[in-house]
């Protein structure tokens, strides 16, 4: 049997409390076993997975969504609710189930998280009906305002060509010493040749 607690926002119950509610799932259908197997899967083998809200998004706007993060290494999936529930709650990723609420989907992450991250901001930018409410990198809980700073950081290419560039300049700085090297004591050589036939 699975059981998954659920915490209700204070705005959708009438009273001014949380209450808990008990999801019990006494006999599941093997095809929904099979999808929170699946969903547990890669929120295991994901580096990260970041939750947006569609509400509104149209299918194509959905579809350049999905292309913009397939080229940062990430996939955009729509699951339900429950089942993403369950899925994190088998993964051991405490904290997402609370982000589960409403429409929304579900972005995998296998390569580099900055640059997903990055991705959804700037569809977010450009449709403001896409609305990132958080996620999880590893086992940790991200909010929205860890993705944008996540976002914020530099790309994997541009962290890459700052290291190879601090790499070079020293390397610059010892050939451009070492050319002048031979250039400064031919110089000196002649002038002491010149000083010498000058005295005799």
């Amino acid at each position: 049997m699975w059981v998954l607690a659920v915490v209700l926002a204070a705005q959708r119950v009438p009273s001014t409390e949380s209450m808990e509610v008990c999801i019990e799932m006494d006999n599941p259908r093997s095809e929904k076993v099979a999808i929170v197997d699946e969903i547990a899967t890669k929120l295991t083998e994901a580096s990260a997975v970041f939750v947006t809200e569609y509400r509104g998004l149209s299918v194509g706007a959905l579809a350049t969504l999905r292309g913009s993060l397939r080229q940062s290494g990430a996939e955009h999936k729509v699951y339900k609710n429950t089942l993403a529930r369950f899925a994190a709650a088998k993964a051991g990723i405490d904290g997402l189930q609370e982000l589960l609420v409403g429409p929304t989907a579900l972005t995998f992450v296998s390569d580099d998280s900055v640059a997903a991250a990055k991705a959804l901001r700037d569809a977010s930018r450009t449709n403001p009906l896409l609305v990132v409410k958080g996620g999880a990198l590893g086992t940790s809980v991200l909010t929205e305002a860890d993705i944008a700073a996540l976002a914020d950081l530099p790309s994997r290419e541009e962290l890459l060509a700052r290291f190879a560039g601090a790499l070079q300049a020293p390397l610059v700085k010892t050939a451009g010493l070492l050319q002048a090297l031979p250039r400064k004591f031919a110089y000196g050589l002649s002038a002491l040749i010149d000083k010498q036939t000058a005295a005799a």
